[in-house]
């Protein structure tokens, strides 16, 4: 008896478990992790996606930032979770591309610790000069550079951020020097472009956007391979003479790893149909992004490529890591 009434309960328990594994998801609202500050372009990116988010699984999706390392914050807490579908990260490209290369402390394997579930949007950088420095293209820009070695300055949101990449990766395809000014932040680097203190510096388009529109600073290229919509008169670097020079940045879905394969599904199919939204793709594009969905495996391939390039544009920069 004592037998069989252990077998009934481990039956039991087994049952339990899987009613549990096979409950319907979502069941409670959902957290969507931010690892930047509120207010900036990937916040209110995630924010206006948590929307639609939320009315296709028909939960509330609450935004909660997590900021601090670049991203790095966020992603830690993101592979600590439980992989249930109720935490997912709103993740921009650098964080997984870029800041693990730089902060070299990182334990996190950032293959193998997360589950990815899709590319959402791709933004791009666009190069913004003081409009007093006697160029008017890139070519300029660099004959410019070369004529007066080491008064060529530009800024950064600091040391390993996307925008001081992209202009160490123009310097390495066009054999330039110019001086690097690490900032807290893009906007003290864009008021000082506009003052002249510094003579350029590549900005994310959605907040250059407004700076070029009212004509203190001035647009010499963007940095993907198209034209950018919001900016369709500005060259791409390609276009401008910057030879394989195409740089874009992304907004991506991952959660835990170990994610229920039924779980990953239903948000790959969310993600879909939010893509095909008009008014979801009209909000994005009127801050410069180009929805640009993908499925996990395609969103893996493009990190770990992206990945590959930047850490050789760190090696030939000799950019400290710490």
């Amino acid at each position: 008896m004592k037998l069989k009434s252990i077998l009934l309960f481990a039956g039991g328990l087994m049952t339990v478990a899987s009613v549990q594994a096979q409950a319907p998801w979502p069941a409670q609202p959902i957290k969507l992790i931010v690892g930047y500050s509120p207010g900036g372009p990937v916040d209110t990116s995630a924010r206006t996606f948590a929307k639609y988010l939320g009315d296709e699984l028909k939960q509330p999706v609450i935004v909660e930032n997590r900021t601090g390392a670049s991203g790095m914050i966020a992603a830690e807490s993101t592979s600590r979770a439980q992989p249930d579908g109720y935490t997912i990260n709103f993740v921009a490209s650098p964080t997984l591309t870029i800041t693990p290369l730089i902060q070299k402390n990182t334990k996190l394997d950032l293959e193998k610790d997360f589950t990815y579930i899709g590319n959402i949007a791709d933004y791009t950088n666009v190069l913004v000069i003081n409009k007093d420095v006697p160029v008017k293209n890139i070519q300029e820009l660099v004959e410019y550079a070369k004529k007066n070695p080491n008064t060529v300055s530009f800024g950064s949101a600091g040391v390993g951020a996307s925008n001081h990449l992209s202009a160490e990766l123009l310097k390495q395809k066009t054999g330039t020097e110019m001086l690097h000014v690490p900032y807290r932040g893009n906007s003290p680097a864009m008021i000082d472009v506009i003052g002249g203190k510094i003579t350029y510096m590549f900005d994310i388009t959605s907040t250059a956007i407004q700076y070029i529109q009212s004509d203190k600073v001035r647009a010499l290229a963007v940095t993907s391979r198209e034209r950018n919509a919001g900016l369709p008169d500005v060259p791409t670097m390609i276009e401008a003479g910057v030879k394989d020079y195409a740089v874009t940045g992304w907004y991506a879905l991952i959660t835990p790893k170990n994610l229920p394969a039924n779980i990953h599904e239903r948000l790959e199919a969310a993600l879909n149909t939010i893509a095909k939204n008009p008014e979801f793709e009209k909000t994005m594009k009127a801050g410069g992004y180009t929805i640009n969905v993908s499925n996990g495996a395609e969103l893996l391939d493009k990190a770990k490529r992206e990945y590959a390039m930047w850490d050789d544009v760190i090696k030939k920069a000799k950019i400290q890591t710490n």
